[in-house]
């Protein structure tokens, strides 16, 4: 199925006028095994929340053991109507992520590239150039993906183990909305382990230099793309860092990559940093 839409609303952002043309799979949830909740316990979901614990699982209807973890599935409330699909992990405390309520566009690769288009959409309208976070998680209706953009290069993490399984449709998918020159995925972050993931660095594609460069307001720094903290640039601060840098004096502070700083001294401040 194929459609073309001149705005985009999402349960999570307010609408996007955008013009994206979107090829989504006509797969539907009755393609896939069924998670079902105890009594009263979709009241979360529908009011807007993702995640469900395993204390919510009925496990006598559909227990937790009988799937794989990272499974796509179908999760329902215990009249056995469908809430939406996502995916399981039976190892972790939240034993399911919800990823989509379109009962037509379940949790798949085409809904990946969809939700990718959409995020760079409103990405397009807020910055002015080409480095961002472009994935956030659940706000971007990715739960379990974050992927932070240097121009050509993508620093990509995966937490979850659904995302995990979808590794080479995330590579795919983001070849399709970007076309980066390289792709890097940081999955070394020690929450992976609640899930039952092992720790690494991999470069999915092209070959990952040592360094990349951000430019923020007039400014460019060099960021430890490899080897830096998370996928190495704090860009989910832009915009408070930009609001910091306004202020006419600061007092003793510390910075990990002196993008606050220098944005200050940027704006001649009268008092610096002791």
């Amino acid at each position: 199925m194929r459609c073309k839409a001149s705005a985009v609303s999402l349960h999570y952002a307010a609408p996007i006028p955008i013009d994206i043309v979107c090829a989504l799979s006509p797969m539907s949830e009755s393609d896939l095994p069924t998670l079902r909740l105890k009594p009263r316990e979709d009241h979360r979901l529908r009011a807007g929340h993702s995640w469900v614990f395993s204390n919510e699982v009925d496990s006598a209807e559909t227990p937790l053991r009988g799937f794989e973890s990272g499974q796509p599935v179908a999760i329902a409330a215990s009249t056995g109507k469908i809430i939406g699909t996502g995916y399981v992990n039976p190892q972790s405390l939240i034993a399911a992520r919800l990823v989509s309520r379109d009962h037509q566009h379940p949790f798949s690769a085409s809904l990946l590239v969809h939700r990718l288009k959409v995020a760079l959409a409103l990405r397009d309208r807020l910055f002015d150039g080409p480095y961002y976070r472009l994935a956030y998680g659940e706000s971007d209706g990715l739960p379990g993906l974050v992927v932070d953009r240097y121009g050509a290069l993508l620093a990509v993490q995966v937490t979850t183990a659904g995302m995990e399984r979808m590794k080479d449709e995330i590579v795919d998918a983001l070849h399709k909305v970007v076309a980066p020159e390289v792709i890097v995925f940081r999955n070394d972050s020690a929450v992976r382990e609640l899930e039952g993931l092992d720790r690494y660095v991999e470069a999915a594609y092209g070959r990952a230099p040592d360094t990349a460069t951000v430019v923020e307001r007039g400014a460019r720094f060099d960021v430890p793309f490899s080897a830096g903290q998370k996928t190495g640039w704090f860009s989910t601060s832009t915009r408070i860092a930009g609001a910091w840098r306004a202020t006419s004096a600061i007092g003793p502070c510390s910075t990990y990559t002196a993008t606050w700083a220098r944005g200050v001294f940027r704006r001649h401040c009268t008092e610096r940093p002791g």
